[in-house]
């Protein structure tokens, strides 16, 4: 059965005994999600976006006129995807950005469905379907990030270091 892998970050070193060398914080782990637990985990229209490549409606969706400050995580696995500071309103009613916070989360791919050449943008390590990325956006990239809102999570800029993205906060200090 096939299924998805989850980034869990580790947030304690891992102690040695006093036989061995000191072994380091290994970073993310990643954990894999059935279809089962996924459909428990997620609601349906994040199962539909992120699972079936769905798109959720315009303007109709939780992060389209969000303003605050913060990031935005993969739903699934937690991947660091955007940054508040990236985001404009590009007036098509979904969650748009410049740029991905942590180009490494993301992948892009050819989506040549809707009769039409189109650049599909998912996360790396979940493998979820977040949106497409154009070459319709301002500068200094040119790109916009067009997400659903249903495919992230936004961790709020008071929130970072109790979750766990304690290290982006430098990017709000002014």
């Amino acid at each position: 059965m096939a299924g998805l892998v989850v980034l869990v970050f580790q947030t304690h070193p891992v102690q040695a005994n006093a036989q061995s060398a000191p072994t380091p914080a290994i970073g993310p782990v990643y954990q894999h999600y059935s279809k089962e637990e996924l459909m428990k985990k997620l609601t349906p229209i994040q199962y539909q976006v992120t699972q079936e490549n769905g798109t959720e409606p315009p303007f109709q969706n939780e992060y389209w006129d969000n303003h605050a400050e913060g990031i935005y995580v993969d739903v699934v696995s937690g991947e660091p995807l955007f940054s508040s500071l990236d985001k404009f309103d590009s007036g098509t009613g979904w969650p748009s950005f410049t740029k991905p916070l942590e180009p490494e989360n993301i992948t892009e791919k050819t989506d040549d469905s809707l009769f039409m050449a189109r650049t599909e943008v998912r996360s790396k390590n979940a493998n979820c379907h977040l949106g497409h990325v154009f070459d319709d956006g301002p500068q200094p990239t040119g790109q916009r990030f067009c997400m659903n809102s249903a495919a992230m999570r936004f961790i709020p800029k008071a929130d970072l270091e109790k979750e766990g993205y304690g290290k982006y906060l430098k990017l709000f200090k002014k």
